[in-house]
């Protein structure tokens, strides 16, 4: 259809609307194209020189000096034997030895820490990963030939039954391996091996291999029978609504709101099967200030993908929004999805940043700032070292806001490294409870540490945040504790569309946080988005609620939605799930969506 524009009396004939986008808005959308397709795009544009050099220092690297660690353990420790020997011989060969033993103490500890760093890495972003794909493939398969009257009791005994199969699976081929490596390995150094520095690479890459495999095959059998034995997820019946005198806390969960930069600007995950621009944005926040005026809220929690790109032009179209509604700004709490800091590039799933790149850095800086503006005083941070509840958010970042503009206007690499530290150091993020036992949030960033956009999606929430968790609940004993984090902690127990949506986009050590939250918060509620998926359920203790996105699944002429929650004071000392409320989003006539400007 030919549309046409006026302006100020003159008629232009548009063949195409360029309002209504294109094929280029759908290149890089999962909903348009298949995974295999934007793969075939990827191996046809990704750049493998800097995928060599990403590889050697993400993962080629880490894996050398993982084995290198036991070499140049034993090197040093045969040169303190042989000086330990003229120790007592004289006065120089006595300062020699202290020498060898305090550069060993000084230098062993910082290889046994960086070794460490690096095993945990390659553990979860090149080993938990396979085990969770290989269960939910399995999973996957095993849910397709099941009936569909097959009873929620047998669907769950079935979840389990795979996670243990799914164990053998992957723990069988990677001990295999490791026995093939073995005859490679070399365990014992010497000094003369520094010589010959070759052969000693050689000998570190085959240890740090079986290193990495065996414990492949060691951790798949832990994490299959822990998953098997573990609660499995389940469909819920809400609480019934609590006696008088009982609190209550009335929850807004919005997620994927995906604000994007341009006036019809679609997003990159859904492309024209998606809405434009942000209008859609500015109506839920419309309908929400509605609702707070009519029975206010306590809290409007956004889990993640606040953006489409974590460009600057889309926070700041967010804030143009939310500036029109300041009750709902002082009620804000906002945390990092993968959009916001992990997209490399919105229109091209090859691109990848190099680890040194300043490109993720600022778009993490870009979030941090956008925290500190919506919840900067709000918010306290954990420090983890101290074992102790921080200063808030503001009063944390006081100190580092001239590096953090420097870095924001020159982008340089000398403060790369300070940057990357200070994200990592800010989470969780601690909503106190404004009374003894009332109600706190914990907010999480559950982002692995990617630089890839096609892997952007996966998840990880690491061992010092759930540290920071054991630290929040120490502090507050007999508080109730809603948890937010961006990533789903559990597969549904419904049938997926596509295997991508349980593999692509999963937190890869998310049965391992389940199990460790139910221990620290048992009775807390757990809120998350990613998947825009409406469902709620329990696993274990815990209450978990998904959030639709009121944006991403449909077009402008179709009705989205997202839900406001009640939670009351549990007998246990946890959180009641009642009913929530489901807020509509309507859409919009197609002869209006097509409306001339």
């Amino acid at each position: 259809m030919t549309t046409r524009y006026d302006h100020s009396g003159v008629h232009m004939a548009a063949i195409i609307d360029p309002r209504q986008g294109d094929a280029e808005d759908d290149a890089s959308s999962t909903k348009q194209r298949s995974l295999l397709s934007l793969a075939g795009s990827l191996l046809a544009e990704i750049s493998l020189p800097k995928l060599a050099l990403t590889w050697v220092l993400l993962i080629g690297a880490p894996a050398l000096l993982l084995g290198l660690a036991p070499l140049l353990a034993s090197i040093w420790l045969s040169t303190v034997s042989a000086k330990l020997a003229y120790a007592l011989s004289g006065l120089g060969s006595a300062l020699l030895l202290a020498g060898v033993v305090a550069l060993g103490w000084y230098g062993g500890t910082r290889l046994i820490r960086m070794a460490e760093h690096n095993f945990w890495a390659l553990n979860s972003l090149a080993v938990q990963p396979v085990y969770a794909m290989a269960r939910e493939a399995l999973r996957q398969l095993a849910e397709s030939l099941l009936a569909a009257t097959a009873s929620a009791e047998r669907r769950a005994a079935l979840r389990a039954a795979i996670a243990a199969v799914a164990g053998l699976a992957v723990a069988v081929p990677a001990a295999l391996l490791a026995m093939l490596v073995w005859p490679q390995t070399r365990w014992v150094g010497t000094a003369a091996d520094l010589a010959m520095p070759g052969q000693l690479a050689l000998a570190a890459l085959a240890n740090g291999f079986v290193l990495i495999v065996g414990y492949f095959a060691a951790a798949a059998l832990v994490w299959g029978f822990a998953d098997a034995t573990m609660a499995q997820p389940r469909d819920i019946r809400f609480a019934q609504p609590p006696e008088p005198g009982r609190r209550r806390w009335r929850i807004a969960h919005l997620s994927d709101i995906h604000t994007v930069g341009e006036r019809y600007g679609f997003r990159l995950e859904s492309g024209r099967a998606g809405s434009r621009g942000n209008d859609r944005v500015r109506h839920a926040l419309a309908r929400l200030d509605a609702l707070h005026a009519a029975q206010p809220l306590d809290v409007v929690l956004v889990t993640g993908d606040v953006t489409d790109a974590g460009r600057s032009a889309e926070w700041a179209e967010f804030f143009d929004a939310l500036a029109l509604y300041p009750a709902l700004a002082e009620r804000l709490l906002i945390l990092p999805g993968n959009h916001d800091v992990n997209v490399v590039d919105r229109a091209n799933p090859a691109r990848l940043d190099m680890p040194f790149s300043p490109n993720k850095r600022l778009r993490q800086l870009r979030t941090i700032s956008a925290m500190a503006a919506v919840q900067g005083g709000r918010v306290r941070v954990v420090d983890v070292a101290a074992g102790r509840i921080g200063p808030t958010l503001e009063e944390a970042l006081a100190p580092h806001r001239a590096a953090m503009r420097e870095f924001a206007d020159t982008g340089t690499l000398r403060h790369i490294l300070a940057m990357a530290d200070l994200w990592a150091g800010l989470f969780p993020l601690v909503y106190p409870p404004d009374t003894e036992d009332g109600l706190g949030l914990i907010l999480l960033d559950s982002n692995a540490d990617t630089h890839f956009s096609f892997t952007n999606a996966l998840g990880l929430v690491s061992v010092a945040q759930v540290r920071g968790i054991e630290i929040a609940k120490a502090h507050y004993p007999a508080a109730r504790w809603l948890v937010g984090l961006h990533h789903h902690v559990v597969e549904y127990p419904m049938p997926a569309k596509q295997l991508s949506e349980r593999i692509g986009t999963a937190l890869v050590n998310g049965s391992w946080f389940v199990r460790r939250l139910q221990r620290i918060l048992p009775g807390a509620v757990v809120m998350h988005g990613h998947r825009h998926i409406d469902w709620i359920g329990a696993c274990g203790s815990l209450r978990i609620v998904s959030a639709p996105s009121p944006v991403m699944e449909a077009t402008d002429d179709k009705p989205t939605h997202f839900l406001i929650h009640t939670l009351a004071d549990g007998a246990d000392g946890g959180l009641d799930l009642l009913e929530p409320e489901r807020i509509v989003i309507a859409g919009e006539p197609v002869a209006a969506a097509a409306a001339i400007l």
